[in-house]
């Protein structure tokens, strides 16, 4: 069987060229998702920076710890707390102690992300001036890097200051370093310090001050901004390469059993002939299965070999990109390559099953009689897996509609839900085909001339072909209509909540949520004249302990009085109401565990106080980001960010406009108007997501135009008897090309609206979802992503068609009509 199966492959290479291409390029991406995923799991720690040479560091309470019956359960605090008085009290007496601040701001014409210290701090990292002297008035400041020279006045949203030194660029900061007391007035707020003392009498020292922690060693990283980014960085981007190993094996799969259907589809005579020649059942399936193994080992192997080339590459351009930390490199690991290698063996042994059974069930005397028409295209097997399956997506989707809804929302389930789907529509899709393929061509066919009703009659007629062909483009659409079109349908079900949760005429933010407006400038924004209702409101979270084991936070906003938001936010109460909040009640969602009008919860605040309140009013869950609200007496440390304005009855708009930019101008806050304020903060998807999806669908692009290549390809060839019976007839070359061209373009918008059908049933399951979540949804078809999309396809299919039937019709009709198939 192996001598057959390789005598095969040297003369049908062309055949199999596409499964070989699209096999060898989903085990190279199989094979960089599994060194990227293995470089992640032993990347080191990230070293201390900002306190690289400081001897100990404290920090204040900064995570919420609740003992539960299976084990501690923690949360990170939203406020952290500073270090208890008597503590830094205590270790004053130990030796030096420098309070570290941080704050954000910004300078025209300065880098972007700039980060205010005390320079007392500067030593710590360690940063030595280069240029300069540090310091010592309260306008006066030391920059890093070489973006402001010693003696520039430099305007910032903290007042203008002027460079009296520069520092050097260590890479992991823009800073700006001022006096400690300007930095002291700057932020209050200090939740750490520097102590020059031995470790073990800091322990001492802090023994019994709850929640306080000595870091030392490389536990200095914690005191760093965002300690954990590179541990984030690093799961997004196994959620990203692991989604796409999977979409990647999904349509890997999808391409080679179609590949390998159409294949046997041409090669029935061949079959017969074997079997008339005395070969069983058992010996054409062995024989295909050989022929995909042969091709299976070949690509596995050569994907293999590009994955160990792609993946240092790939690696160099996530952490260029962000979507992973600068510093990470792939490691020296073979089990990927192992993994990748059997997985692509496997892809290419279970894509051809099907084709196998139905290269066995061959008999001598129906191939040798068997017409060009297709008689039967769907089997009982193909039946049953393709009504399967789509009962099976049918029904999962109604328990999750009726069991979590929200679930529905996921990124992960919204991308691989729909491949269920898409494979029974590709499954069922001979049956439709015809009848498709007849309507698409009704207008065509009723024009002058025969070229309408050829392209309608050979569509029709050969189901199996059209159907191969179709199913590249049904993946590709489908994808692109079902990913894009659920990000879209949730970002736009995001921002119709926030449009209909607005009430205010002018909405005040804040340029940093940790400093916020403080009390003069909100008395100032309540002073502008034509205002009628002023509210104020702070950002927090709320954490709960759900069944007894399980930690939830909540995010949180604090207002000043249920009065002001109850005049400028339409919350979407399912019971209750806002008049009902105060000190001692919080407003909470359906998502909560208890969600009882009245019923007592204990929470834990931002800053890890422990509280009971009572259930004022319940919101809907709607999209999962309604969040709770507690007044500002249950957000402790939350400074105002957020400030709500309604005009007065009668009031200019412009008018107060001009008045709030005024009273928040030495603030740095931004005044915008309610319809302005909703379409910035629309939301929209975050980087890694985006580039993960455009990921999945450049991969299900590039699979599916190999295989429609290579189906065109393979069609063209099957029918150049064809071509030489109506070249006999009278047709010209060029009547006969645009022919050819026409039917490609049938069979690709068969194809488009197959695919449009699956995204259609997908996003009508996000439709439902969103309706039951108590959103208005809208459904947003990509017709762009999907429009690109079909016109690639298109052209590939014309140019796969046409060129190989321009080749042909070299020959003389005679010889072609001679041809064998």
């Amino acid at each position: 069987m192996l001598s057959a199966a390789l005598r095969t492959l040297r003369s049908r290479w062309v055949t199999f060229l596409g499964s070989f291409v699209a096999l060898s390029l989903g085990v190279a991406l199989l094979a960089v998702t599994g060194l990227a995923l293995a470089s992640s799991l032993d990347a080191p720690d990230r070293a201390p920076e900002r306190f690289a040479a400081a001897p100990v560091v404290v920090r204040g309470q900064d995570t919420l710890r609740v003992a539960t019956p299976v084990g501690d359960r923690t949360e990170e605090l939203a406020r952290p707390r500073a270090v208890p008085a008597p503590t830094v009290a205590g270790l004053k007496r130990l030796g030096t102690v420098v309070e570290d601040r941080s704050f954000p701001l910004r300078a025209p014409g300065g880098p972007a992300g700039l980060v205010g210290h005390p320079w007392s701090t500067a030593a710590f990292a360690p940063y030595t001036l280069d240029a300069g002297r540090a310091p010592r008035t309260a306008d006066e400041v030391v920059v890093t890097g070489g973006w402001a020279a010693p003696g520039r006045r430099v305007r910032t949203d903290r007042g203008t200051v002027r460079v009296v030194g520069t520092v050097a660029d260590r890479g992991f900061e823009d800073a700006v370093f001022f006096t400690d007391a300007r930095a002291a007035r700057l932020a209050p707020l200090s939740v750490q310090l520097v102590v020059d003392a031995a470790e073990p009498a800091v322990r001492d020292a802090v023994r019994g001050s709850a929640g306080v922690r000595v870091l030392t060693g490389d536990d200095r990283r914690y005191a760093d901004a965002d300690p954990d980014r590179d541990t984030e960085a690093l799961t997004a981007m196994n959620a990203l390469f692991g989604t796409a190993g999977g979409v990647t094996a999904f349509v890997s799969v999808f391409v080679v059993a179609s590949t390998f259907a159409f294949t046997v589809a041409q090669r029935r005579r061949e079959f017969g002939l074997l079997r008339t020649a005395g070969a069983t059942p058992g010996q054409i399936r062995r024989t295909v299965f050989a022929e995909a193994l042969v091709v299976g080992v070949l690509a596995s192997a050569a994907g293999c070999v590009l994955g160990g080339y792609g993946a240092p590459w790939l690696a160099h351009r996530v952490a260029e990109e962000g979507l992973a930390p600068a510093w990470f490199t792939i490691g020296d690991h073979t089990w990927p390559y192992h993994t990748a290698f059997w997985t692509g063996l496997l892809v290419a042994l279970c894509g051809v099953v099907a084709a196998s059974w139905r290269a066995g069930r061959t008999s001598p005397a129906e191939a040798l009689r068997e017409a060009t028409v297709d008689a039967r295209s769907m089997t009982p097997g193909r039946w049953l897996s393709g009504l399967g399956l789509l009962l099976t997506a049918l029904v999962t989707l109604g328990v999750a509609l009726a069991g979590d809804p929200g679930d529905l929302l996921h990124r992960k389930t919204y991308v691989l839900r729909p491949m269920l789907l898409i494979t029974a529509v590709a499954l069922l899709a001979p049956a439709v085909v015809r009848p498709l393929t007849r309507l698409l061509a009704w207008l065509p066919a009723r024009l002058p001339g025969a070229a309408g009703m050829l392209v309608r009659e050979n569509t029709a007629a050969g189901v199996r072909r059209t159907a191969a062909v179709a199913a590249p483009v049904l993946v590709t659409v489908a994808l692109a209509g079902s990913l894009l079109g659920a990000t879209a349908t949730l970002n736009e079900a995001k921002a119709t909540e926030t449009r209909e949760r607005t009430g205010a005429d002018f909405v005040i933010t804040a340029p940093d949520g940790d400093t916020g407006f403080d009390a003069r400038t909100v008395e100032r924004l309540r002073a502008v004249p034509g205002t009628a209702e002023v509210s104020a409101t702070s950002s927090s979270a709320v954490y709960v302990l759900e069944e007894g084991v399980a930690l939830i936070r909540s995010d949180a906003r604090a207002v000043t009085g249920p009065g002001a938001l109850a005049a400028t936010a339409r919350l979407p109460l399912a019971a209750g109401s806002v008049s009902g909040l105060d000190d001692r009640s919080i407003i909470v969602n359906e998502e909560w565990e208890r969600h009882t009008v009245g019923e007592k919860v204990r929470v834990w605040l931002g800053d890890g106080t422990e509280k009971t309140l009572r259930v004022a009013a319940v919101m809907h869950t709607g999209t999962g980001g309604n969040g709770v609200y507690v007044t500002a007496a249950n957000a402790p440390g939350a400074p105002v960010d957020r400030v709500d304005v309604t005009l007065a009855d009668g009031a200019g708009s412009e008018a107060v406009a001009a008045g709030l930019r005024e009273a928040v101008r030495q603030a740095g806050g931004r005044v915008s108007g309610a319809d302005e304020w909703v379409a910035a903060a629309r939301t929209q998807t975050n980087r890694p997501t985006r580039v993960g999806l455009l990921m999945i669908l450049g991969i299900a692009l590039l699979y599916t135009g190999i295989s429609l290549v290579n189906t065109m390809v393979m069609a063209t060839s099957d029918r150049v008897r064809d071509l030489a019976v109506l070249r006999l007839a009278g047709a010209t070359d060029g009547q006969l090309l645009r022919l050819v061209a026409a039917e490609s373009l049938t069979v690709v918008a068969v194809g488009a609206l197959l695919g449009l059908l699956a995204a259609g049933v997908n996003l009508a399951g996000m439709w439902a979802v969103l309706g039951l979540l108590s959103v208005r949804p809208t459904v947003v078809l990509p017709w762009t992503a999907i429009g690109t999309a079909v016109g690639a396809c298109a052209v590939a299919a014309v140019l796969a068609s046409v060129a190989p039937a321009a080749v042909a019709l070299r020959r003389r009709a005679v010889a072609l009509a001679g041809t064998k198939s």
